[in-house]
């Protein structure tokens, strides 16, 4: 694995962390988290499904494109504890995840633009691309855990307001959409995590996410000898002798 130069599985992480976020954000506008289906026997009458999203409700009749309802206020009147805290925990994954990008981001280029030889000034900062890859895998892992845990209660509250009232709810495609974006968080963070492995036992303090100790130039020029060191030093020491 090329750790001296930016590796494919950086890369791709970062794409896929780019992917994951897109996936989010969709999830968290659209508006089909929640199905009501509405079924009448009457024949003059058709069926109304209402669809519920964390931010807006449409109500439609079957066989229709357009909403016969379209709640755009319904984000400050939601009474359902699931969706409540889907509002909070999803805007909050995709904050996590795109600081997350940005680190990512940074180590790449620190990689591709960095010196050979650390600077001595800069020693102690701890902006490099072992640091920036492994706080990012950490936060693509919290992002994917904020968005994963809430997204799979909400499976398991349709099934509580099915058994509370009637079995007319169904959770809706929003559901598939942010699962999915979550398990590719969980990807970014496992891609991470792997090339930070492969590459930590390196010798360099460019793959330590902390410095141990100050890195001198003496710690990246070519050992030399105490012989050599002398060889270009001529010491002429006078002899005296004594005559009698």
């Amino acid at each position: 694995m090329g750790c001296r130069d930016v590796h494919a599985a950086t890369v791709l992480s970062f794409l896929c962390g780019i992917a994951s976020v897109a996936g989010l954000f969709a999830g968290t506008m659209l508006p089909n988290w929640r199905k009501l289906r509405l079924v009448t026997f009457n024949k003059n009458e058709k069926n109304l499904t209402v669809y519920t999203g964390l931010w807006v409700k449409c109500a439609r009749y079957d066989r229709s494109s357009d909403c016969l309802m379209y709640d755009t206020k319904w984000y400050s009147s939601v009474d359902q504890l699931d969706l409540r805290v889907l509002q909070f925990a999803l805007p909050l994954s995709i904050i996590i995840a795109m600081s997350a990008l940005l680190l990512c981001l940074i180590g790449m280029c620190n990689t591709a633009f960095g010196s050979t030889v650390p600077n001595i000034k800069l020693a102690k900062c701890l902006v490099n691309s072992a640091g920036c890859h492994l706080v990012a895998g950490l936060l693509f892992f919290f992002a994917g855990v904020v968005s994963l845990t809430p997204t799979i209660w909400v499976i398991f509250y349709n099934n509580h307001l099915n058994k509370k009232f009637e079995p007319v709810f169904s959770f809706d495609y929003a559901v598939y959409v942010t699962i999915a974006s979550s398990g590719g968080l969980f990807m970014t963070s496992l891609l991470l995590f792997l090339w930070y492995c492969a590459c930590k036992a390196l010798p360099s303090p460019f793959w330590q996410p902390l410095y141990s100790h100050t890195p001198s130039m003496h710690s990246y020029s070519q050992p030399y000898s105490a012989r050599s060191r002398l060889s270009a030093i001529e010491i002429d020491i006078p002899v005296v002798t004594h005559t009698t």
